[in-house]
């Protein structure tokens, strides 16, 4: 994916894509566009942009998109596009958490791919019903956990794959803010409000928004699958409605162990995601303010710092690498390896074959987990803190 060598030559179609939501003031619907659009494997044709007609058609004309393309609501938007011969093939769900299941739903049955934001639904209950609609679809179902798309975490994963870590022992994963540290969904904030309130976000709130982040990370770089795990959710600004503050201990097949902190109520805390994971062999280190860093430490040696394009990069780094050493990638570039691997997934698809080697997305499975995870977690906390399965 490198500038300088670009390993098979373009595609000469884009893919069609549509959106739902991510209209004008929508912060996640610019990524998911600047992402699409960073490898040239999309052209955005079509959107129901907002639940409001009229912003959903003035946001599609800021786009550029033909105004019959401007859909009312996302049921039109399916039934149209699904029709027309040169209807979309994918639609990137960019809305609130409750609203993913029944426009995915929509979507699949009208047999495009699905590329959504996550949490994959507001419950689990939900989510067991998608995956068996995305199953009997044959239809892709991709989750945009866009941490997994960087570089230093495909090495990380690598490396924990090539047992330079020995046996797994402990994951530790960190996702800390402090923009919830006060009640600011009663000032109006768009992002807070939704965020706050269980039925549009799901009954968690800090676990689901960014604690499933942050397990979704130690397991796809880990290998590991959680078993059982014991889970305190606390919400400390007065009145709030669902958690804002997370600790969960994690016991993982094979006998790891591991820690989860989450909060949105910890100042000085801007997007402190990170990840440590330790074997009987060496430790990694990674921490996504400082994406293009990994830090590498076999046991009984000095740490060793690892970077983005540099020496001692692996074939999974090099893969969803775009630009030469020195020269910062980040949170826009992981959004973009996301797409990149599902448009190489959607291509093969059309022709009935599986994506190529070395494709990585994350998709219902991963889906399915992190909503065991939220549900386990709730749970788990509900009970006074007990060990639950997922």
């Amino acid at each position: 994916m490198t500038i300088e060598t670009v390993n098979s030559p373009k595609p000469l179609a884009t893919i069609r894509l549509g959106m739902v939501g991510g209209g004008q003031g929508a912060f996640i619907g610019a990524v998911h566009r600047i992402a699409a659009r960073i490898d040239g494997d999309y052209q955005l044709v079509a959107g129901a942009l907002s639940s409001d007609p009229e912003r959903a058609k003035a946001s599609g004309a800021e786009l550029g998109l033909a105004p019959e393309r401007c859909y009312a609501n996302y049921e039109e938007m399916a039934k149209a596009e699904a029709a027309r011969p040169d209807g979309i093939e994918a639609v990137a769900i960019v809305t609130p958490n409750h609203m993913h299941y029944p426009i995915a739903k929509a979507f699949l049955e009208a047999g495009i791919h699905i590329i959504c934001d996550k949490p994959m639904t507001s419950t689990l209950a939900d989510a067991e019903v998608m995956a068996k609609l995305a199953k009997a679809s044959n239809k892709l179902f991709v989750l945009t956990h866009n941490y997994s798309g960087y570089p230093m975490i495909r090495q990380a994963r690598e490396m924990v794959t090539s047992g330079e870590l020995g046996r797994i022992r402990l994951v530790q994963m960190e996702y800390v803010q402090d923009w919830l540290t006060e009640d600011l969904e009663s000032s109006g904030q768009k992002q807070a409000s939704w965020r706050t309130d269980p039925a549009k976000s799901g009954a968690g709130g800090c676990i689901g928004d960014i604690g499933t982040h942050a397990f979704q990370l130690g397991s796809f770089v880990s290998g590991l699958e959680t078993q059982t795990i014991l889970a305190d959710l606390t919400s400390f600004v007065p009145g709030r409605r669902v958690d804002d503050n997370v600790s969960v201990l994690l016991r993982f097949s094979g006998g790891a162990k591991g820690m989860l902190w989450a909060s949105q109520v910890a100042p000085g805390n801007e997007n402190g995601l990170s990840l440590r994971v330790f074997g009987d062999k060496g430790g990694l280190e990674w921490h996504q303010e400082q994406p293009n860093h990994l830090w590498f430490t076999p046991f009984g040696q000095p740490k060793r710092l690892l970077t983005r394009g540099g020496a001692g990069t692996t074939p999974a780094s090099e893969r969803v690498t775009r630009v030469p050493a020195g020269h910062p990638e980040g949170y826009l570039e992981g959004f973009a390896t996301i797409y990149h691997e599902a448009a190489e997934a959607i291509r093969a698809n059309r022709d009935g074959q599986l994506a190529p080697k070395g494709v990585l997305y994350p998709g219902i499975c991963d889906g399915i987990s992190g909503m065991r995870f939220i549900d386990a977690c709730i749970r788990s906390s509900k009970d006074g803190g007990v060990w639950t399965m997922l």
